[in-house]
């Protein structure tokens, strides 16, 4: 009889990604407390912006979000799989937007944020976006990457490697 160690229990990859909360929302939060700080407690002389540049700017940048959003959704139906990092994922998207960006929702979103703070004319709005990204890269992008990995492998990391995060 040998004295040998049991082979160590290889872990399962999780089911989901384990996101600290909807995305969505965490865009809302921030948005919401940049909003409350801009309008009633700081006060900013706001963006200095002349309104036809303030509200082409809101348009394109509401616009360019909206199409990141429903290029990636429509790929993520094509391709079967829930969009909403808090299911689990069925397939890994490649194809489309996803060529480009590997975020393209959070992209989105952050675009339409940013349309959001200039409407308001709220500086705030921007300066949140800061712990905003660090909230998102954190709380949900990494913890999506490493889901992916562990459920991807090798394709994923490949995918990875030539796809920026964001543009």
């Amino acid at each position: 009889m040998t004295d040998t160690a049991p082979e160590p229990k290889r872990d399962a990859p999780p089911a989901i990604a384990g996101v600290l909360a909807p995305p969505p929302l965490i865009y809302l939060g921030f948005l919401a407390i940049g909003l409350i700080l801009e309008f009633f407690v700081v006060r900013t002389q706001g963006l200095d912006m002349p309104a036809s540049l303030r509200w082409t700017v809101v348009a394109v940048l509401g616009l360019a979000g909206l199409a990141a959003i429903a290029a990636a959704v429509l790929r993520f139906r094509r391709a079967g799989t829930p969009a909403p990092p808090w299911l689990p994922t069925t397939a890994f998207v490649v194809e489309g937007i996803y060529r480009f960006t590997r975020n393209p929702m959070y992209l989105g979103m952050t675009l339409i944020y940013c349309a959001i703070a200039i409407a308001a004319d709220a500086p705030v709005v921007f300066w949140m976006l800061i712990p905003l990204a660090v909230t998102i890269h954190y709380s949900v992008i990494l913890r999506e990457e490493r889901y992916m990995a562990g459920k991807f492998g090798a394709a994923y990391i490949d995918y990875t490697n030539t796809v920026p995060r964001w543009l």
